[in-house]
């Protein structure tokens, strides 16, 4: 792996905020000429190329539409020989790139700023192996979520990570972002499932990261897990398959109190029970939900619920399962209810795992905020969010991992109206500062990408900034991968 080169030969940017810009590129940067466009084509095929500017419209911003910057082009390889080829050809015009999945990301993170080329990775979807006696799958970066965990359930396996948007997102993408998903509670994030990663560097040469056993050496697999696309694109991934429990039991808790529910998830932790997921919805979220075509029969009148998965041995099951329902009851619940079959579950579920979708429901427009803090300070942050929306004239949904404390407050908004947007920007900063001081982080799952850039100096001194960012030359020392991420140094190429 080459060092990192003098990096005082990257000049800064004049611009202080580098996601103001509409088009997010460096103004002293010329053009890229069409003649990187013409290589990329003979290189993949000019139907796997596009540069049209009606074409890049569908690209221009991930699943948080907030940040939106087009790409210079987009470009499909198949394989990773074709990735290497890609990343030659642009290193050869010193182009930026991002690669990109399904474009679900909540965090800017997919967006191509300073003029970059998206590496789009959705036609790389096979699952080249399934390792049953190994309890493991090597897969395409293009692979969506759920589909391994169906490809192995006639087995009795399932890939624990489970994103809301397990329905279409990538794995590339879950690796790139480190992602969770209500099971994280009990299975952990993505990192607790990766054995090994085929890498392709931005200089174009591959590289494996760990692999289907146990590596000696630098963990550089688990440095390259949830490095937002910065450090290279991953085309080969093995991960851990885990058997599917033998019994599951959902239950489902409706209060007439957000802190009342908040105090149940406490209770529950402390009395040693771990489920396998803990989610709480309030009641601008239940409202969405039931309107909507994900409707799961949650009380339209509750303040909150909750939904409570255990999994495991039937018989302890059992047990926990009542002891969770008088925890609830001894913190107001008004019904607790369990669910009866797999299709009472999946109905739970589909609600849980819609509301993001249903919120369309309420305003044109949504930021969906990311943030985690300690579970015991649930009550007293739920309850200063519901301020500042009250006080800036926004109405905020709250739907959230409860049982590790990762918060996803829901501003709602329409973008034409600039002074909406202003105060969305003022109650985004409000609630990052507020989980900070709770003894938070700025992010859980979702990524700092563009969105909270800004915010990174809340929680890191500028020696751990310095330190990330030389970790991340180690990788790319021409700043080229995913440029203007995650790390607030604003440095500017010319190209």
């Amino acid at each position: 792996m080459r060092m990192p080169r003098n990096q005082d030969a990257l000049h800064r940017c004049d611009s202080d905020n580098p996601i103001d810009r509409s088009d997010g590129a460096c103004h002293n940067a010329p053009a890229v000429v069409d003649e990187l466009v013409a290589r990329l084509g003979d290189a993949l095929g000019t139907d796997r190329v596009l540069s049209e500017p009606d074409e890049l419209l569908v690209y221009e911003c991930d699943g948080l539409t907030y940040h939106k910057s087009r790409p210079r082009a987009v470009v499909f390889p198949q394989s990773t020989e074709e990735v290497s080829n890609v990343l030659r050809i642009l290193a050869d015009h010193d182009v930026p790139f991002v690669a990109r999945g399904a474009g679900t990301g909540l965090s800017g993170g997919a967006v191509a700023q300073a003029n970059s080329v998206i590496i789009e990775l959705a036609r790389m979807n096979r699952i080249l192996k399934i390792d049953y006696e190994n309890q493991l799958a090597v897969v395409e970066p293009g692979v969506i979520n759920v589909v391994l965990s169906q490809a192995v359930a006639d087995r009795g396996y399932f890939y624990a990570p489970d994103p809301s948007s397990q329905t279409s997102c990538t794995l590339g993408g879950n690796v790139a972002e480190n992602a969770g998903g209500p099971h994280c509670l009990k299975y952990g994030m993505t990192t607790n499932h990766i054995l090994g990663l085929e890498v392709v560097l931005p200089n174009g040469e591959i590289i494996e990261l760990g692999g289907e056993v146990e590596t000696v050496g630098y963990d550089l697999r688990g440095v390259f897990v949830g490095s937002e696309g910065m450090f290279g694109i991953a085309t080969k991934i093995t991960v851990r398959l885990t058997r599917r429990p033998q019994a599951v039991k959902t239950l489902l808790a409706d209060f007439t109190s957000v802190v009342e529910a908040s105090q149940a998830v406490s209770d529950i932790i402390a009395a040693g029970i771990l489920p396998a997921a803990l989610e709480m919805m309030d009641n601008a979220t239940i409202r969405a939900v039931e309107a909507s075509v994900f409707a799961a029969g949650n009380p339209t009148d509750a303040a909150a619920v909750l939904i409570v998965e255990l999994d495991g041995f039937e018989n302890a099951l059992v047990a926990e399962a009542e002891r969770i329902t008088d925890i609830c009851r001894a913190n107001g619940a008004r019904t607790v209810r369990q669910a009866r079959n797999e299709a009472e579950r999946a109905q739970i579920w589909a609600g849980r795992k819609g509301a993001f979708g249903a919120m369309g429901r309420i305003s044109p427009d949504l930021m969906i905020q990311d943030a985690v803090v300690p579970r015991s300070k649930l009550p007293d942050i739920l309850g200063e969010i519901l301020k500042i929306g009250q006080r800036l004239n926004l109405t905020i949904a709250n739907v959230f991992h409860a049982g590790d404390g990762n918060l996803h407050p829901n501003l709602m908004f329409d973008a034409r109206d600039p002074a909406q947007v202003e105060r969305v920007k003022q109650a985004s900063e409000e609630i990052m500062h507020l989980c900070v001081q709770a003894g938070g982080s700025i992010t859980g799952e979702h990524g700092v990408g563009l969105d909270k850039i800004n915010y990174m100096p809340l929680i890191f001194t500028q020696a751990d900034i310095d330190a990330m960012a030389r970790v991340r030359a180690c990788f790319d020392p021409d700043n080229r991968c995913n440029p203007g991420k995650v790390l607030p140094i604003r440095r500017c190429r010319a190209f």
